[in-house]
């Protein structure tokens, strides 16, 4: 099979969330800032010293590119943080993060109705995997007007595990009856792609994210600067 002919034999995309469906800087830097700050009042501990531990500039309110929440779970992020506050119960932390992070406003990486709309039209199946919960996940595309578009939807608390481990992403191959080589994973982090190449799909690497192009072209079939140039890369 040539390279072109595979491009068009796509019959499923599995989209992350956070950084591809939707601008990470845009969408988590305020709702982080705040947490910090929530955290810091709640238990007398310093903002400073909690951005520290998970790499994030206050001043600028922007990840760095190093931040280890980038494609961390709720969980590990919010072991990350009770690291920092002696005495802090992880789990407390983690349900604020979960209950907050669903009301998170959000920015869309494009329009995203006619985007998906345009997908299906084409006969693909679309998923969503992300190392949020699903709870998040599914709250996230209802704000935003699109849980309907989405054929299958898994958080890293769905049974299948996380990223980087393929398990969403197959999961989501056999629910469509796909072929893993007839799905391409799409994500702006190497927690996405290296899933991608480890379950056997395409993989398409996004800008909208924190990692920038020389990160992700190793694993990527191809580094777009946003997913609405995926109908071009399926008709190239």
């Amino acid at each position: 099979m040539t390279a072109l002919s595979a491009r068009r034999d796509i019959g499923g995309i599995i989209f992350d969330k956070d950084g591809t469906l939707f601008d990470f800087h845009t969408t988590w830097a305020d709702w982080t800032r705040g947490l910090l700050a929530r955290l810091a009042a709640e238990h007398d501990v310093s903002a400073d010293a909690l951005a520290d531990v998970v790499d994030f500039d206050l001043k600028e309110g922007r990840f760095l590119p190093e931040s280890p929440l980038i494609g961390a779970t709720n969980r590990e992020g919010a072991e990350l943080l009770a690291s920092a506050i002696p005495g802090a119960d992880a789990t407390r932390i983690e349900d604020v993060i979960r209950l907050t992070s669903a009301s998170a406003p959000l920015a869309p990486a494009v329009p995203l109705a006619p985007f998906l709309t345009g997908l299906a039209a084409r006969g693909i199946k679309l998923g969503l995997v992300t190392n949020d919960t699903e709870f998040g996940a599914r709250a996230h595309l209802g704000n935003a007007g699109v849980l309907e578009h989405f054929d299958f939807i898994a958080g890293y608390d769905s049974g299948h595990g996380a990223k980087p481990q393929p398990g969403g992403l197959l999961a989501f191959a056999q629910a469509m009856g796909l072929a893993p080589a007839r799905v391409a994973m799409v994500g702006d982090s190497t927690h996405d792609l290296i899933p991608g190449r480890r379950a056997g799909m395409h993989t398409l690497g996004v800008l909208t994210g924190i990692a920038k192009a020389p990160e992700l072209a190793p694993h990527a079939d191809a580094v777009l600067p946003d997913i609405g140039h995926i109908p071009g890369w399926l008709d190239a």
